[in-house]
């Protein structure tokens, strides 16, 4: 067995919680997945996830906002506790404010209280947003063909930039972010947190407010209309799920020097992509163009943003191995594959 022996996967059914969950169960880890079922598409990984790992993996229907002896009990029987569970749109955080401020900002503090009232204290990752560093005061961006550019920034934005939380969801995960990164100062936790760019991969039920690369990806496969907001040369680095699952282990493996860091984990300068260029990616895989129609600027979205992975790569000893052509092809099979998950366009 490579790896902890077991592993807890808060929001395990998700697309990132999935993955994470099988790539353990396959190195030999048993894993327990806790997850309340509300993401479209964790009732499918569920099933998948007990058909391919059987007695490995044990699946736990539960709220983190109301699960407190729950997760104390799983946390003393886990030596790596990874958190996913989350709202993770923008959008439904500008339309109900308070449930996302409950299950991300509340939610990551329940998980934070049951893991300082655990015997063992395992380590805990948590998974923040990149929209903790806001609109990017500062920093200016241009066009450039067919997306922005950051100017004056060729290795992305750092760690060590201004928070400056927008829209409600960046307000909820920013604040989730630090009292993660401050119980590991307060309280001696073994906590650390990724601050991550666009992940996209396999298992990926993404929907329009939330998991662009799927939700292009899915809908130019099945049929289904397109809307772009702004003027499609956002960009954003993204990240092949394997490479995050990579960063993981990396981190569990180093808890004793990374214990209280924060990491920007992204695809970085090398990895990025803007919308148009996604399209035009599709359009080839496709065999024709993909349409689309466009609509007014979204709140609290960045024209461009691009991770600076340099700490990762000092302190976690990783970095990408899979580009956006690999990556993406990979996601258009699977979904190819799959269309029977996604209903009809």
């Amino acid at each position: 067995m490579t790896g902890p022996r077991r592993v807890l996967v808060l929001g395990g059914a998700g697309f990132i919680g999935a993955n994470v969950s099988a790539a353990f169960a396959r190195s030999g880890s048993l894993v327990t997945v806790l997850d309340n079922f509300s993401r479209p598409g964790a009732a499918a990984n569920a099933r998948w996830l007990r058909s391919e790992h059987g007695r490995r993996l044990l699946v736990v229907r539960a709220d983190i906002r109301r699960s407190g002896p729950t997760l104390r009990r799983l946390m003393d029987g886990a030596d790596l506790v990874i958190h996913n569970a989350g709202q993770v749109a923008v959008t439904t955080s500008v339309t109900d404010p308070r449930s996302d401020f409950e299950i991300n900002a509340a939610g990551t503090f329940e998980v934070l209280e049951a893991l300082r009232a655990s015997r063992r204290r395992p380590p805990l990752v948590f998974s923040s947003t990149n929209k903790v560093y806001g609109a990017l005061e500062g920093l200016r961006s241009r066009r450039r063909g067919r997306r922005y550019v950051l100017v004056g920034a060729p290795n992305g934005v750092a760690e060590r930039f201004p928070l400056d939380f927008h829209s409600p969801y960046g307000c909820s995960k920013g604040a989730a972010d630090q009292y993660v990164r401050d119980y590991a100062r307060i309280y001696d936790l073994p906590t650390v947190v990724f601050r991550k760019s666009c992940i996209y991969g396999p298992r990926q039920f993404g929907v329009e407010d939330q998991g662009w690369v799927a939700w292009f990806t899915i809908a130019a496969v099945t049929g289904r209309p397109i809307t772009i907001y702004g003027d499609g040369k956002q960009v954003r680095d993204i990240l092949y799920i394997d490479d995050l699952v990579r960063a993981y282990r990396s981190a569990a493996r180093r808890i004793d020097d990374v214990a209280g860091e924060v990491f920007n984990i992204g695809g970085g300068p090398r990895n990025t992509l803007s919308l148009l260029e996604l399209l035009d990616m599709l359009g080839r895989l496709l065999g024709r163009p993909v349409p689309v129609r466009y609509e007014d600027w979204r709140p609290g979205d960045q024209t461009v943003f691009v991770s600076d992975i340099r700490k990762a790569r000092r302190g976690l000893g990783w970095s990408p191995a899979i580009g956006p052509a690999r990556g993406v092809t990979r996601l258009y099979r699977w979904i190819a594959a799959n269309r029977g998950l996604f209903g009809r366009g």
